[in-house]
């Protein structure tokens, strides 16, 4: 039998294999509160056969809320999360979510105040100015990362997912691209670790021994004057001495290299479609200047796996979780091979919630995901969906999903990561 599909052990938690879907922002919330379609959508992965099911983005405050479609974690939301966890358990496998703060990435109108980061600055993507957190601010803030693991325990959740990535609020103090404080909070890499300490402190004191606690950290932010993969490997040392008991290897920074973290092109048209006439100077935005702020990165199998290597170097016997282009059983059993004890998935268990499952049964199954962004470009209006699955899709979209394939299809050839 492969790897991939014994039992592990994290902490207290056991899965029933290595399998875990990537906190992917599923967009399947309203009002900040759950709906059916995110009880079904998870319900489904769980019955496809993954060990674990990570519930996406959940804002710890209202000031980290970046969409009206995420989720707030309040307690009022605690029986419709319970009754999600029932179900997710009852398929077999676990329940994880994600506990993050958007930090600047916001608009007041989303958040209800001004938005906030580690220091002053201008969204482009709202558009919106945002201030420096005071020490109150990052003192509440971090508080809040502790309550809201609370709220998750109560709502039955096996494990969370701090997000210390992709150019949110813990990755803006860590990264010196957004970080240019003059206090304790920034300057020297011992201070832009600072807020994070706090952060997974609180986390860790409410867990106990009730839930398990990963992270997400970046390989490197992706661009020339962001985080390098050299500091980020003292970030993840940090971590573990914090008392987080495996990390998730991604990459990026959404507001500054958007598709290093997803890979592929930036989905113009599909954002333009989706965004309400209402949001009219952001559809003009994203048209005229969207590939210029988010060029192309090409896809390609395992895309993080050699920088998520130089961290299992660094720190041999920790479990640390890859995530990046796993698309097959032969990758799965790669990233296996390679010492990782659990591996995420997004994209190809959205394409097909399934996907595990037919692994299992197929040691040359692949998925039919082919990259063309389209649920990424939905989510930030709708709910992410697979264009194959969508129900509202246009004739003129679905042209355009065509067009994308093909040219991923010529990029991947090209490069030989196709035959």
């Amino acid at each position: 039998m492969s790897k991939l599909f014994t039992p592990y052990k994290l902490g207290n938690l056991e899965l029933r294999n290595r399998t875990i879907r990537s906190a992917a922002f599923e967009a399947m919330c309203k009002n900040n509160r759950p709906t059916q379609e995110l009880f079904d959508y998870h319900t489904a992965v769980a019955r496809g056969g993954i060990g674990m099911t990570t519930v996406a983005y959940a804002a710890v405050c209202e000031s980290g809320l970046s969409f009206d479609s995420q989720l707030l974690l309040c307690k009022e939301i605690i029986p419709d999360l319970k009754k999600l966890t029932d179900a997710i358990h009852a398929e077999g496998a676990k329940a994880s979510i994600q506990l993050g703060h958007c930090g600047n990435m916001t608009h007041r109108s989303t958040c209800h105040c001004m938005p906030i980061g580690a220091s002053n600055g201008f969204n482009l993507y709202s558009p919106t100015f945002y201030r420096k957190m005071t020490k109150e601010d990052i003192e509440y803030v971090a508080k809040s990362f502790g309550d809201a693991t609370r709220i998750c325990i109560e709502a039955g959740f096996d494990a969370v997912e701090v997000h210390a990535g992709h150019g949110y609020l813990i990755s803006q103090f860590l990264s010196p691209y957004t970080n240019h404080r003059k206090d304790e909070f920034g300057g020297s890499l011992d201070n832009r670790m600072r807020f994070m300490r706090m952060c997974i402190s609180e986390v860790v004191k409410a867990a106990g021994d009730k839930i398990a606690v990963t992270a997400k950290l970046n390989t490197s932010d992706g661009f020339k004057g962001g985080q390098t993969t050299e500091e980020l490997i003292e970030v993840a040392k940090e971590l573990r001495k914090l008392g987080v008991q495996a990390i998730t290897l991604s990459g990026g920074f959404v507001s500054r290299a958007p598709m290093y973290v997803m890979r592929g092109e930036f989905p113009v048209k599909t954002i333009v479609h989706y965004f309400p006439w209402k949001q009219w100077w952001l559809k003009l935005g994203v048209l005229l200047g969207g590939r210029i702020v988010a060029p192309t990165v090409p896809f390609k199998p395992l895309f993080f796996l050699e920088d998520a290597k130089k961290f299992q170097a660094a720190m041999p016997g920790f479990p640390f979780i890859y995530v990046g282009g796993v698309t097959s059983r032969e990758a799965a059993d790669k990233v296996m091979d390679e010492g990782f004890e659990l591996l995420q998935m997004g994209r190809a268990v959205l394409e097909d919630t399934d996907f595990v499952n037919k692994m299992a049964a197929d040691e040359h199954h692949c998925s039919a995901c082919e990259h063309s962004n389209f649920c990424v470009g939905r989510m930030y209006s709708r709910s992410m969906q697979c264009h194959k699955r969508c129900v509202d899709i246009t004739p003129a979209l679905e042209k355009e999903v065509e067009k994308v394939n093909a040219r991923n299809d010529r990029r991947e050839r090209k490069l030989g990561y196709k035959k």
